[in-house]
């Protein structure tokens, strides 16, 4: 029997990993597929008249296996990969393709879904389940339900062709990210690195034999976090071109040409839609709602975000020259001048500081705590359920009450088999229809210290923690009746709002007190040094903005083309599209470039990139709330629990903050927070 086509018998049906083969996925997807298609089948030729119950709850109730065996394969597929799963990733992605695109263009389907939507007002539908039918009707209309069978077919082909190239873009960035680590000879070169990372380089470099030398593996961003170190001004430019060079150079893991063709199909699919472009189409579900209101937006953020990156190059510069050779400030410079700055102005080094943020004490004290001050949370750590791989951990979450609320997975280091980056991903969503509670995970790409040793962590490194522990919270906390409504399902630009807000408890006074202590005395973080932590959040802030805004703009762009774009140069389209948004600083590359932008090629951010601009409007506005009611009580935590983290998306997103808020969201406080506004 294959274990992915059954619920599982563990406690709170936990995957059973260890009962799970790579084989097993192949089978597993053509049955569930089979399974799903013949339930969806049932519910469109259903003789009976359709109604709200044997149509949407129906479908809501279809697809269990196919849940199952793609939310285990995804995990995997990202955090554990292997030949297999990558070759079975690529072979599957338009066959899976087409079994969606077999769903949502069914005429008989669609049929009785708009038949049920037509007659909503009268049928005395709860708000639940009011929304669910508008979102899934939405989706159908959206996904091309209303096309001519000639368009239908059209249709099918591109969005195959899509999820092939797309998944072929996975493969080849992480073939890229691993290829492309700088390899150093001369221990010289690793000047200014902490023991730690030279450790870590050391046994990048054994695992890939090459013995007696050192690997400098890259992140998913353009910029290096080991650039804020590298005394050796060759190195670090050889380590950035490393970076941002990935997959340009030309070779097999060379993603130019894929990019390229995907954007001419989402362009394609638009006007088969009849839309302008991508982004028009993308935008329809979201807040924003359209690419003209996204653009207004990020313009409102480009002068006081540049003219901030201005000032601040400024200082750069000044130090480069009083202490450097002089040489202008490139992008492989600008971290390494601003830790140096960082540590004149505010006379704070991350040295100073990593021995108080050891990764247990910042999980238990600090990321659980935190949660357990706002929502009466309690996270036990299990070790009876079955991993898939041995650094995973489990954690079983109780509620205000002590009964169980899910399970949290976290697998938090740094492997060549896992794509860069950090993010949430569900395991199992939450749903009252089908009894299910959720299992969610965090994956995090931190280095893995040597045994015996501490991991150590920066300041960014514990915001992303408590980042992702947000949107853990945002599918725990889920309390719906269907699965399609269920915790994070909703807009890309409200998705992060929990995030980006959980963010901002890792320096609240009492948080960061409870577990900022020296990882050898357990002292707690001198005042003193607690606020120096705390006046550097405007730091380099206008550098951190430009960068977003630049990869905020790319994404945009691409998504803006017409049916026919000409794609000749990929990175003459990306300098292009910079210097026409007046963002082309050479010092500040975008976030990250075109070539290697995961998030718009492959993870569903495509005309999205924007919503973290935009969510953390939203977080910043609701965090000022808390600022202005008291802010960590249980009190407050419990109202933002029942209006935001517990609702998914069973309401209008915007009625939803501002049930929340009471008004509109407003940018000020973002603009404030960055320092990009006077007080």
């Amino acid at each position: 029997m294959n274990a992915l086509l059954t619920a599982s018998a563990l406690p709170f049906q936990a995957p059973p990993f260890d009962t799970i083969a790579d084989t097993d996925f192949r089978p597993a997807f053509e049955e569930a597929m089979r399974l799903q298609m013949a339930e969806v089948e049932a519910i469109a030729n259903n003789p009976a008249a359709p109604t709200f119950e044997n149509t949407l709850v129906a479908l809501e109730q279809s697809g269990q296996a196919m849940m199952r065996v793609s939310s285990v394969f995804g995990v995997l597929s990202s955090a554990n990969t292997n030949d297999v799963l990558q070759r079975l990733q690529q072979d599957i992605a338009s066959a899976l393709a087409g079994h969606y695109d077999a769903i949502r263009l069914n005429p008989k389907l669609f049929a009785r879904i708009e038949s049920v939507y037509g007659e909503r007002e009268s049928l005395a539908l709860d708000v639940e389940s009011k929304r669910l039918l508008e979102v899934q009707h939405q989706r159908f209309v959206l996904a091309g339900a209303r096309l001519s069978d000639s368009d239908k077919a059209a249709l099918k082909r591109l969005n195959e062709e899509e999820a092939t190239l797309s998944a072929e873009f996975l493969a080849k960035l992480l073939a890229a990210s691993r290829d492309g680590a700088l390899v150093v000879d001369d221990p010289a070169e690793l000047d200014g690195l902490s023991g730690v990372d030279v450790a870590d380089a050391s046994a990048s470099a054994a695992s890939r034999r090459l013995d007696g030398r050192w690997v400098l593996t890259l992140v998913n961003t353009a910029q290096q976090p080991l650039l804020r170190s590298l005394r050796r001004r060759s190195t670090r430019e050889r380590l950035f071109k490393a970076s941002s060079q990935r997959t340009s150079r030309g070779d097999a893991n060379d993603t130019r040409a894929t990019i390229g063709r995907l954007a001419e199909i989402r362009a394609a699919r638009a006007q088969l839609l009849g839309q302008p472009n991508h982004a028009a189409w993308r935008l329809h579900n979201q807040m924003a709602k359209s690419p003209d209101r996204v653009e207004m937006f990020l313009a409102q953020l480009v002068p006081p975000a540049i003219a901030k990156a201005k000032a601040e190059r400024s200082d750069l510069e000044a130090l480069s020259g009083a202490h450097g050779d002089g040489a202008p400030i490139e992008a492989w410079d600008w971290q390494f001048y601003a830790e140096q700055v960082r540590e004149t102005q505010y006379d704070l080094s991350t040295a100073d500081l990593t021995p108080y943020l050891e990764l247990e004490r910042v999980m238990r004290d600090g990321v659980f705590y935190a949660a357990q001050e706002l929502y009466g949370l309690t996270v036990v750590e299990r070790h009876d359920l079955p991993i898939y791989h041995p650094e995973v951990r489990v954690f079983e979450v109780r509620d205000a009450t002590d009964a169980h609320l899910g399970l949290f997975y976290a697998d938090f280091f740094r492997r060549d088999n896992k794509n860069g980056g950090a993010w949430m991903d569900n395991l199992m969503p939450q749903s009252t229809l089908l009894g299910m509670q959720p299992i969610v995970c965090n994956i995090l790409n931190l280095a893995k210290p040597t045994a015996g040793q501490p991991v150590l962590l920066s300041m960014e490194e514990v915001l992303t923690l408590f980042h992702e522990f947000g949107h853990a919270l945002h599918g725990l906390f889920s309390n719906q009746r269907y699965p399609s409504l269920s915790g994070t399902t909703v807009a890309r630009d409200f998705v992060e709002l929990p995030s980006l807000f959980n963010e901002y408890w890792a320096l609240d006074p009492k948080v960061f007190a409870n577990y900022a202590r020296h990882y050898l005395t357990g002292a707690t973080i001198p005042p003193a040094l607690a606020a120096k932590v705390r006046e550097t959040t405007t730091f380099n802030q206008g550098y951190a903005m430009t960068e977003i805004l630049a990869a905020a703009t790319l994404d945009l762009q691409w998504h803006s083309l017409s049916e026919s774009p000409e794609l000749v140069d990929i990175d003459e389209f990306e300098r292009r599209a910079l210097h026409e948004a007046q963002l082309n600083l050479a010092a500040i590359p975008p976030r990250y470039h075109s070539a290697y932008f995961l998030h718009i090629w492959a993870n569903g951010y495509d005309a999205g990139y924007y919503a973290y601009l935009w969510a953390e409007m939203l977080a910043r506005d609701a965090f000022a709330w808390f600022e202005e009611h008291g802010g960590l009580t249980r009190e407050n935590g419990q109202r933002f629990k029942e209006r935001i983290l517990s609702r998914g998306n069973t309401w209008d997103l915007e009625e939803m903050f501002r049930d929340f808020r009471g008004r509109d969201p407003v940018i000020g406080p973002m603009l404030e927070f960055r320092g990009l506004k006077a007080h």
